[in-house]
């Protein structure tokens, strides 16, 4: 007997459980991470001739009382990507770069569904192993589907 399971991602956590899924997909795109900061610290210097654009994840929430940063900068060629924590909790990229608007919200959409991806990857293979279940076959398409095959064993 098999079945299918499309999983709807849902993204509600703690800040440092936000934090490992943001490194871990930003560095398969090749950014490397900037630093974490404060949300009081300016991200960026120079502000002239730069494109800014702010994207929200929709289905987000970042769980209040984490300890430390609130903040992560990232970086790739001239783009300046930085995730935080919004006013109503919500995960928040914004964008800036000396590029087009458009290439800054292609890039910054495209970071958001790597991390997306990371999360719930991780969040899926953490529920699978609390119920027992064993990881069989995994497969990574060419468009990034992940698909798992896995096995009861209780």
């Amino acid at each position: 007997m098999s079945s299918v399971v499309v999983i709807t991602p849902l993204v509600i956590a703690s800040w440092p459980v936000i934090t490992a899924a943001v490194t871990g997909a930003v560095a398969s795109m090749g950014f490397n991470v900037v630093r974490a900061s404060s949300p009081q610290t300016p991200v960026l210097d120079e502000v002239s001739a730069r494109s800014r654009v702010e994207i929200d994840v929709e289905d987000s929430e970042i769980l209040e009382g984490a300890v430390g940063s609130e903040q992560i900068v990232v970086e790739k060629d001239g783009i300046v990507a930085t995730f935080s924590r919004d006013a109503r909790g919500a995960l928040k990229l914004c964008m800036d770069g000396t590029v087009a608007k458009s290439e800054l919200k292609r890039v910054g959409e495209d970071l958001i569904q790597r991390v997306t991806q990371q999360f719930v990857y991780h969040r899926v293979v953490s529920e699978l192993k609390k119920r027992n279940m064993a990881i069989v076959d995994e497969q990574v398409s060419a468009d990034r589907t992940v698909k798992i095959r896995v096995r009861n064993i209780a």
